[in-house]
């Protein structure tokens, strides 16, 4: 099956233009300070240079015909031979299959997409109303709506196979088993690229604790996908924990390729008659500008003590939030929130890191990662923000 005709947002010469869609312009909650200086290269992921000089690939920009410009090379490798041509992803949730946007996305300029949560049986979520806005961002309470996987592979692996865009299957479950299975269904099918293991799932086996929250758990589930698959393994961590970092090691230590951090904060809304919380499900997931700082944070710290790649997600709507992961060590975002409002960021973030890079006088976009790392492994953020006299 092929894929959907895409439409480019840019306006093409010819008698018909096609549609561009009409979006606002989301800015982050956080403003930045000012341009930063790119300093010293550091590498977050082992191996990297060796894995970009052999993958010889680098991206190119549309220059708007005002002549030639430095190719910067953004390509990333996230493991197992998942080299991305560049570090601007999609996050899971937020892009549905990445067929419901190819008609206003041109897809393939992505670095990957991660899709929906998948599941080993259909769900139908949770009860509505299920999103709300919040100052600066959103909560939602999806509850992993989706066919199940036999149904995606059935549905969308085709389309997936013709693009060039990797897409990553986000796989949850409410036990390893569960994991395993969804895993070994995905495992070798054409047009599936990675898993991403959304752990923030109640663990049955564990009283309904997340797995995400507990370090052996959260390193058993890791440790028997790895066994089920050699697909490149990314496993996404939860910011709800009191200290990520010997998580962030256990799932290192127990075979995964990369970990994306962070998935949402959990939160409440208020109904208007203040007599009930909002949410059918009352507990939702915090996400946009607003977790920004949390995110950076975690990504900080966990940058600090692994040396698998960490993609970072959280709050990403402008060039200067993809600069600020990058600088505490991130090798490349995820954006999620923010494509409700304007489905074209993602694309144009491709093309603003690599004028960065070139106005950097960089011929790639590494040497931005790292800036901000101690030379050595600090204190844990719990201990941090104590108040000492």
């Amino acid at each position: 099956m092929k894929a959907k005709r895409r439409a480019i947002t840019s306006q093409p010469s010819g008698p018909t233009p096609r549609r561009t869609p009409t979006v606002r312009r989301v800015r982050s909650a956080i403003v930045p300070a000012g341009p930063r200086s790119a300093g010293s290269r550091v590498d977050a992921a082992a191996g990297m240079r060796a894995a970009q000089a052999r993958s010889g690939a680098a991206e190119a920009e549309p220059n708007g015909g005002a002549g030639p410009r430095r190719t910067i090379d953004l390509t990333v490798d996230l493991g197992r031979g998942l080299v991305l041509r560049n570090p601007i992803l999609v996050a899971s949730g937020t892009f549905g299959y990445g067929t419901e946007y190819s008609e206003v996305v041109d897809v393939d300029r992505l670095g990957a997409i991660c899709c929906k949560g998948t599941t080993l049986k259909p769900r139908i979520g949770n009860p509505t109303p299920r999103v709300t806005e919040t100052p600066g961002g959103m909560l939602n309470s999806i509850g992993l709506q989706n066919p199940g996987v036999d149904a995606v592979v059935e549905k969308y692996a085709a389309t997936w196979a013709g693009w060039r865009v990797p897409v990553i299957v986000n796989v949850a479950g409410e036990s390893v088993a569960d994991y395993v299975e969804v895993v070994r269904r995905l495992d070798g099918v054409p047009g599936i690229a990675g898993i991403e293991l959304n752990i923030s799932c109640p663990n049955v086996g564990r009283g309904g604790l997340q797995f995400a929250i507990d370090a052996d758990a959260a390193a058993g589930v890791t440790a028997a996908v790895r066994r089920a698959t050699d697909l490149p393994l990314l496993v996404k961590l939860s910011p709800n924990v009191a200290d990520v970092r010997p998580i962030a090691r256990a799932i290192a230590d127990a075979g995964a390729d990369a970990l994306t951090a962070v998935n949402t904060l959990s939160g409440i809304a208020v109904g208007t008659s203040r007599d009930r919380p909002l949410l059918g499900n009352i507990y939702g997931g915090l996400s946009g500008p607003a977790i920004k700082p949390v995110a950076l944070r975690v990504v900080y710290e966990v940058c600090q003590v692994v040396d698998i790649p960490v993609v970072a997600i959280g709050g990403v709507a402008e060039l200067a939030d993809v600069l600020d992961f990058l600088a505490v060590g991130a090798v490349a975002v995820q954006v999620g929130t923010a494509i409700f409002a304007d489905p074209g960021l993602p694309v144009r973030l491709v093309d603003e890191l690599a004028d960065a890079a070139r106005a950097a006088g960089h011929d790639s976009y590494r040497p931005f990662i790292g800036t901000a790392l101690p030379r050595r492994a600090g204190a844990p953020s719990a201990k941090g923000v104590e108040y000492r006299p």
